[in-house]
C-alpha cells in the first residue's frame, strides 16, 4: 500500500479566531501552532503546509502562569558586541502582546522555509477586532484549553 501525500489543489484551509483573553499563553500557543501546521487534519504531512489560517485576538487579555510574567525575559541582539537586551514578559504584555504571543508561537513551528510559510498564516490583534471579515472566519471552541 502506497503512502498518500495531498496534492496542493486539494487542501482546504480554514479560518480561525481564536479569543485568547483569558487563555494560558503556552496553551493557547501549542493550539495555535497545531491549526497552522495542519495537524488537526486527517491528510497532515510533516513535508507539507496543510495547515489553516489563525487569527487571534483580545492578545493583550492573555495570562502566564506562575510568575512567568516578571521571571521570564525576551531576548534580542543587534549583532553587535554587548548588543544583547532583553525585556521582561511584563512589560512585553503591557506595550506589545502581540510580539509576545508571536514569538510564543514562532518558537513551535519548524525553523526552515515551510515553518516560515506556516506564520504568514497567522495575525495576532491586542484588541477584540480584526480586518479579517470577507474570509468568513469560524470562531474556535477554547473549551478545551484550560483558562488561568
Amino acid at each position: 500500500m502506497r503512502t498518500y501525500s495531498p496534492k496542493a489543489a486539494e487542501i482546504t484551509r480554514t479560518w480561525h479566531v481564536i479569543d485568547a483573553e483569558g487563555l494560558i499563553l503556552g496553551r493557547l500557543s501549542t493550539v495555535a501552532a497545531s491549526l497552522l501546521r495542519g495537524k488537526h487534519r486527517t491528510y497532515f504531512a510533516p513535508h507539507l503546509d496543510t495547515g489553516d489560517f489563525v487569527i487571534i485576538v483580545n492578545a493583550d487579555k492573555i495570562v502566564t502562569s506562575s510568575n512567568k510574567a516578571d521571571q521570564k525575559f525576551a531576548y534580542r541582539h543587534s549583532g553587535y558586541p554587548g548588543g544583547l537586551r532583553q525585556t521582561s514578559w511584563k512589560d512585553l504584555l503591557a506595550n506589545d502582546p502581540e510580539k509576545l504571543v508571536f514569538d510564543s508561537i514562532k518558537g513551535m513551528v519548524p525553523k526552515n522555509r515551510l515553518g516560515r510559510a506556516q506564520m504568514d498564516k497567522l495575525f495576532v490583534y491586542a484588541g477584540p477586532e480584526h480586518p479579517h471579515a470577507a474570509q468568513q472566519p469560524v470562531k474556535f471552541d477554547t473549551s478545551a484549553i484550560r483558562r488561568g
